[in-house]
C-alpha cells in the first residue's frame, strides 16, 4: 500500500487546521503509519507461517488459527488508518467547492469576492470541519471496540485451547512471539486513544471558539450593524 500518496494528500489539509488538528495529523502519521509501515508489518509477517499447534491433524492448525485470529491485526489496523484519514479529505473538497464558487463570483462581479478567505472555518465549512472530527474519533472507537471484542481485552496469550473441528480433541496452539506483538498492539491502541482525545479537544476549541470568533470577524469587517450585517450573516452561513 502506497501510504506516501495518503500522507502527501491528507497533508493538504493541514493548511486549514486548528493547532490540535496539526497535532492529531503528526501524531497520526509518526506515531501510526511510520511505525505500521517500518515495524508492525514486520512483527506480523510471521502470524501465520509460525503458528503451531501440537496436533498433525490436516485442517486443525487452520481452523484453529481462524478461529484465535478472526482477521489480521495488520488488515484491521490498514483500514482503520485509512476510515481515520478519509475524513480530512471533505474539508479539502468543501474548500475547493469554496474557491471555485469564489472564481464564478469574481468573474460576473469584478474586484470583489464572494469570500476573503476560502479556507476560514466559518459557515458551511466550520460544520463540515466539526463533522469530519466527529466520523475521524468515531472510526478510531469503532475500530477499538472492535480491537477489544475480538482478542479480549487487547490480550495475546501465550498458549490457546482449541477444540474446533477436525480436530481429535483439545489442542493446545502457539504464536510466536506473543509479549512483542502484545507490545505493537498496546502502543497501537494508546495512539489510537491519543487522536481521540485530540479531536475531542479539537471540537471543544472549534464550539467554545470558533463562533465567537465569526462575530468578532463579521463586525470588524463591515465596521457597522444593520444593513451590513445582513450580508455578513450571508457569509456565515455559507
Amino acid at each position: 500500500m502506497n501510504w506516501t500518496g495518503l500522507e502527501s494528500l491528507v497533508s493538504g489539509v493541514n493548511k486549514y487546521s486548528t493547532a490540535f488538528g496539526r497535532i492529531w495529523l503528526s501524531m497520526v502519521f509518526v506515531f501510526r503509519v511510520l511505525v505500521f509501515v517500518v515495524a508492525a508489518q514486520k512483527v506480523w509477517g510471521d502470524e501465520s507461517r509460525d503458528f503451531e499447534c501440537n496436533t498433525r491433524q490436516p485442517g486443525c492448525t487452520n481452523i484453529c488459527y481462524d478461529h484465535i485470529f478472526p482477521i489480521s491485526h495488520i488488515r484491521l489496523w490498514a483500514l482503520q488508518l485509512i476510515f481515520v484519514t478519509c475524513p480530512s479529505l471533505m474539508v479539502m473538497a468543501h474548500v475547493k467547492y469554496r474557491e471555485g464558487k469564489d472564481m464564478k463570483y469574481v468573474k460576473l462581479h469584478p474586484g470583489s469576492h464572494l469570500y476573503a478567505n476560502p479556507g476560514k472555518k466559518r459557515g458551511g465549512l466550520w460544520w463540515t470541519y466539526l463533522l469530519s472530527l466527529v466520523f475521524k474519533a468515531g472510526f478510531d472507537s469503532s475500530f477499538l471496540y472492535i480491537l477489544h471484542r475480538i482478542y479480549h481485552g487487547y490480550d495475546l496469550p501465550r498458549l490457546s485451547k482449541c477444540s474446533l473441528d477436525p480436530c481429535p480433541n483439545t489442542v493446545d496452539c502457539f504464536i510466536s512471539r506473543p509479549t512483542e506483538k502484545k507490545i505493537f498492539m498496546l502502543f497501537m491502541v494508546v495512539s489510537s486513544a491519543l487522536c481521540i482525545f485530540m479531536c475531542i479537544c479539537e471540537m471543544v476549541y472549534l464550539i467554545v471558539r470558533l463562533p465567537h470568533l465569526q462575530i468578532y470577524h463579521c463586525y470588524s469587517e463591515e465596521g457597522k450593524c444593520g444593513a451590513a450585517f445582513s450580508d455578513c450573516s450571508y457569509k456565515i452561513r455559507h
